[in-house]
Formats: structure tokens, C-alpha cells, sequence
């Protein structure tokens, strides 16, 4: 029999995860990016027998890596996307849940995929679908896309103040040669935008590849429909924790679980961040930050 292959995703803030969120004996809870199972498996450790997880993931790749991982412990393993959480309670017969995890981060086995087109560290196609049966790739934006509505997509959701000269030096470009390829995509974008100390640091496509992949995903559409949902999803005395990995997702967050003091009573003033010692061990979990709320 061929062994399942082991994962590369080191699960971030694990402790904290535990000590803020506090699974308790019995309870049921909702880890809505199972990935490959390492927080879902440390709350099902929690809840024990008595008690039940359900892992989210839109990815079927994901749940399969996860699913000999979770092996024998009480988890119900259900192919969706977030957003689409009460709908999955419902079919489950579940009112309401004791607690959620949502971990906003890619799972390094998805990012180390080359065929996932996530990253430009190694050459792939242009995709970066989760799901990656259904919905446009990287490549249908940026090869149809107009030029002030793509220039918008990479100002709203990567923050890149190039984005103008970018998205007109793309539309040029695709009009001689579609673009096909994340190294292909990511030195043309290099190109696009002027050096700078950041350049030295920060790969000049990065924040436009952060762009495509939110809106490719509809991400920030998704989390937005998730935090509207989960005042009706969690329990009084529920816990609801968020890890986030870049600013518009933690603003978002902030705003709904920090900022509704009839809702929610924060359980962290500011987000928890990695230690030096876990940075060490696992540079991705650099710009993780989880915050934490009990539903009143």
C-alpha cells in the first residue's frame, strides 16, 4: 500500500490557538480551512470523544491530505467554502457550534504546488483557484480583464500604488501574447514597476499576485459573508478566532469582533503574533495574527 504522503503545513500559533480558543470537553466546533488537518486535529484532541469537529475545506486535495491525519478522531470532514458554513450546519442538523477557527493563510502545500499557480517561486500555469474545478484562473483576469477594472484589482486588494502602470503595460502585452505562466506573469510585472529599497526585499509582483489570488477566490467576499453569519452560529460564551495574514483581511475582522461590544467581548487587545523561536522554525507564520472574541 502506498503511505500517504506527509504534509508540509506546519500549523501557526498552535499554542495560542489552544490557550485563547480553549476547546473544552464535549463541545462542537468549526475549523473552516482544515488544509491539512493540524489545527482540526488539535481541537479534536480537546473536544475528545464526547465532542465533534467539523473541518471545512473547498479544496478536496486538502481534505484528502487531511483525512488520514484526523483518522479516528470526531471530525466530519465537509468539501465547502466558509461562507458557505450555516448551509453546512443545517444539512448537519447543528443550530448553533461552541467555537470556530478560521485560518486565513494557504496551506504550504497548496503554495508549494507549482500547478496551483499560487506562488512564482517555481514556474507554473497562471491559475490560483482553491477550488480548482470551478471559476476563473489568474490567467482569464489578467488576459480579459479591462484596464481600469484590473488596475482597480490590484490598487483594492494588493495595495500596489503601481497599479495604473501595471495593468496598462499588461493590456498592451497581452494583446502580442496572452500571459500563461506565473514566472512569465511575475518577471513582466517586475518589469512594470520601478525599483526601490522594497524591491530588494519584496518581489515587485508579490502584492499583484496577492491581488489576483483575493479575487480569483473572491476572498475578502467570502470572509465578509462568514462574519455577517457568525453572531447566529455561535453560542453564548462561543469563542471565534481568526488568523490573518495580511491587512485587509485583519481590518475586517477587527471591525467585526472588536468593534460590535454587543456582540462580542475581545479576548485579545491586540493580535497575538509568532514568537522569534516559532519564526525561526516556520518563516510563513512571520505575518500570521490571530485574534480572538466570545459571543455574549
Amino acid at each position: 500500500m502506498t503511505p500517504h504522503p506527509e504534509p508540509r503545513h506546519v500549523s501557526v500559533l498552535a499554542a495560542d490557538v489552544l490557550r485563547l480558543l480553549d476547546p473544552r470537553a464535549g463541545e462542537t466546533w468549526v475549523d473552516c480551512t482544515t488544509g491539512a488537518g493540524g489545527h482540526a486535529r488539535l481541537i479534536a484532541d480537546r473536544v475528545g470523544p464526547g465532542g465533534r469537529v467539523i473541518g471545512l475545506d473547498q479544496d478536496e486535495g486538502m481534505l484528502a491530505l487531511a483525512r488520514p491525519r484526523l483518522d479516528g478522531l470526531p471530525v466530519t470532514l465537509v468539501r465547502a467554502n466558509f461562507d458557505q458554513l450555516p448551509e453546512v450546519l443545517e444539512r448537519l442538523g447543528l443550530e448553533r457550534v461552541d467555537g470556530l477557527l478560521a485560518d486565513l493563510g494557504f496551506c504550504s502545500d497548496q503554495l508549494d504546488d507549482p500547478d496551483r499557480g499560487l506562488s512564482f517561486r517555481d514556474d507554473g500555469p497562471l491559475d490560483m483557484r482553491l477550488d480548482p474545478t470551478s471559476g476563473q484562473t489568474a490567467a482569464d483576469l489578467v488576459n480579459t480583464m479591462g484596464e481600469r477594472a484590473l488596475a482597480d484589482v490590484i490598487w483594492e486588494y494588493g495595495e500596489e500604488r503601481h497599479s495604473r502602470r501595471v495593468a496598462r503595460r499588461v493590456v498592451e502585452r497581452r494583446a502580442e501574447k496572452p500571459f500563461e505562466t506565473t514566472r512569465e506573469f511575475a518577471e513582466f510585472v517586475r518589469g512594470c514597476v520601478p525599483r526601490s529599497p522594497d524591491s530588494f526585499r519584496i518581489h515587485p509582483a508579490t502584492r499583484v499576485f496577492q491581488a489576483l489570488r483575493i479575487a480569483v477566490n473572491d476572498e475578502l467576499g467570502a470572509l465578509d459573508r462568514l462574519l455577517a453569519a457568525l453572531p447566529k452560529l455561535i453560542r453564548p460564551g462561543g469563542r471565534a478566532g481568526f488568523i490573518s495574514f495580511h491587512s485587509l483581511e485583519d481590518r475586517r475582522v477587527k471591525q467585526v469582533l472588536f468593534r460590535s461590544p454587543d456582540v462580542w467581548t475581545p479576548a485579545t487587545k491586540k493580535p497575538v503574533e509568532a514568537g522569534d523561536d516559532e519564526t525561526a522554525r516556520n518563516p510563513r507564520a512571520r505575518s500570521a495574527k490571530l485574534r480572538v472574541a466570545v459571543r455574549i
